[in-house]
């Protein structure tokens, strides 16, 4: 669950440090307060765009942290598999703003947005305004009814998949074979030709940096020739400067001054081994000289050799050995077109048997959603009629589509009817913005036991309501909070009434500038709170009286109907 909210100088926000609890945390506070920008904070974790305008005027940068106690083993292994460990199960979500750029830290590690992204998304789940109207999309509503038949339909959905895997591959291979006999013998032509060219050539393993380094040594002929030659001056005893001839000098030196002191013996012996390597040095280097030789014709083959190589290497492969795989992939293609009208006709029988198991995967997965699909439609009737749809209808609509898909066969469509005698249609013909809303709702609380997301936040939930429908979206939020963190950001005391933890966001004036400030409440705060929701700027006893009330019916409602 979210354990801690951290967020300074973002927007209004100078600094705010909040702990939620379990269960359903409300949000109340007068218009304007900043409850969307607390909300907005968390939305930046789960990767909404940044800019410099929402620093606060006079800092440099915002941050925002999110601190989650992880429990839920779906979520420890998503963040395993993005190499995420909970430290004592605790993982800490951060990004800073500044001027043109973000930081995003995991763990205090840094992390790419998409990482950031994948982790928050597996942890916080927000629904506001643009989540209610992807209702009106038939992917969601089919995502929706696997995700509440998943027991059944996700094992199916992966026979599938692997049965559409199996059978596009079979079906691409086809249409690569699919040519004219023209065509085909155009195709043969041309792999002979690259397979002779190949062969013709008779490579040898490693050849080509034998060659290169021959290449390399005979072109440079006269570059080595001048410098050896040079070498050998500086070291021999040919010229006075030469250093064989210099050490040699020394040598008759020492010969005159050992015989008067036996110490400097050992460095005599020294200077006479250094003679013997400069001896030794100069008589191998000049063989070397004396051996090399430029010869005109090898060099031109050997440059010859090498474009040959060079030219299949831009044909055909980096390397010899790529080469000769090419080859050999081109004589596997040979082979076929030679035997093309067997092999089109296997390939033929294959995509057959390949799309018959298909279809029987994909004709097996509808009717599981099928299945799913009349319990589901029962549940969420009954969800609206408790959330004061009083004579609502509620179907499934399936039909099949025309091509195959890695998700079977199924266009599905939610259709409603809200009055009595009414046709069913479609959700977007007939629901307003408050409705979708509900319907939301009542989906949610369907899958709160099947939903693997610990903590949903719910935004714009009361949108057009009032009243008793208020109290019965009231009851479904207190149901979700039994299976779920809420955080509800709500102005409607029937709702706020039911808050296991009471939270007021606050605006005022500090000095010249305006902070946001949020708060836990206690009992007789939340009281007043309550009261100010239901009465406005005038607080009477009366309304505390009566919010007081509201409060004590809540909690015994939770206490007996929810347990």
């Amino acid at each position: 669950m979210l354990a801690h909210l951290h967020v300074k100088n973002l927007a209004l926000i100078e600094e705010i440090e909040v702990e939620f609890g379990p269960g359903l945390n409300i949000l109340t506070g007068e218009t304007g307060a900043g409850k969307s920008i607390l909300l907005g904070s968390m939305q930046l974790i789960l990767g909404a765009k940044t800019s410099k305008n929402m620093i606060r005027e006079n800092a440099s940068y915002a941050l925002v942290e999110l601190l989650f106690q992880v429990e839920n083993e779906k979520a420890l292994e998503t963040l395993k598999a993005l190499d995420i460990c909970p430290e004592d199960g605790q993982v800490l979500l951060s990004r800073k703003i500044m001027d043109g750029r973000s930081i995003n830290k995991i763990n205090g590690e840094t992390s790419t947005v998409g990482q950031m992204k994948a982790a928050a998304a597996c942890l916080l789940d927000i629904h506001g305004q643009h989540e209610h109207q992807s209702l009106l999309y038939q992917d969601k509503q089919l995502a929706i009814l696997d995700a509440y038949g998943k027991e059944k339909i996700l094992p199916a959905k992966e026979k599938v998949s692997l049965a559409y895997k199996e059978y596009s591959k079979c079906k691409t291979e086809l249409g690569s074979m699919n040519m004219n006999e023209e065509q085909r013998n155009r195709e043969l032509a041309f792999l002979e030709f690259e397979i002779k060219e190949i062969e013709k050539a008779n490579l040898q393993p490693g050849e080509d940096e034998e060659l290169e380094a021959r290449y390399r040594k005979m072109s440079n002929a006269k570059l080595i020739v001048d410098s050896l030659q040079l070498v050998h001056n500086l070291t021999g005893y040919e010229s006075k400067e030469g250093a064989g001839e210099t050490v040699g000098e020394a040598l008759k030196e020492f010969s005159h001054v050992t015989q008067y002191d036996p110490e400097l013996t050992p460095l005599a012996e020294t200077l006479t081994s250094v003679d013997g390597l400069l001896n030794d040095f100069n008589r191998e280097l000049s063989t070397y000289l004396d051996e090399l030789t430029f010869d005109e014709g090898e060099f031109y083959e050997t440059e010859r050799r090498l474009d040959l190589i060079n030219g299949l290497k831009a044909k055909y492969g980096r390397t010899i050995e790529e080469i000769f795989t090419y080859r050999k992939l081109q004589e596997e293609k040979l082979e076929k077109l030679h035997k093309y009208e067997e092999n089109l006709q296997e390939l033929k029988e294959r995509l057959r048997e390949l799309e018959n198991i298909l279809e029987k995967k994909s004709d097996e997965l509808a009717e599981i959603r099928k299945e799913y699909s009349k319990q589901l439609e029962q549940k969420i009737i009954q969800g609206l009629k408790d959330l004061n749809f009083l004579d609502v209808n509620f179907a499934i609509d399936f039909r099949k589509k025309k091509n195959y898909t890695d998700n079977g066969t199924d266009d599905i469509q939610y259709l409603i009817s809200t009055n009595p005698g009414e046709t069913l249609k479609p959700l977007g013909q007939i629901v307003s913005g408050g409705e979708l809303s509900r319907i939301m709702l009542a989906l949610k609380a369907i899958l709160a036991d099947r939903d693997e997301i610990e903590t949903l936040i719910f935004d714009e939930i009361d949108t057009g309501i009032s009243g008793r429908t208020a109290q019965k979206v009231s009851e479904k939020m207190a149901v979700i909070g039994q299976h779920h963190q809420v955080l509800c950001i709500t102005h409607l005391p029937q709702i706020a009434a039911m808050a296991d933890s009471h939270f007021e966001i606050e605006k005022h004036l500090q000095g010249t500038e305006t902070i946001t400030q949020i708060h836990v409440l206690k009992e007789h705060d939340s009281i007043r709170e309550l009261a100010r929701l239901l009465g406005g700027a005038e607080i009477t006893p009366a309304v505390l009286e009566n919010a007081k009330e509201m409060k004590e019916l809540a909690q015994k409602q939770k206490n007996t109907r929810f347990k």
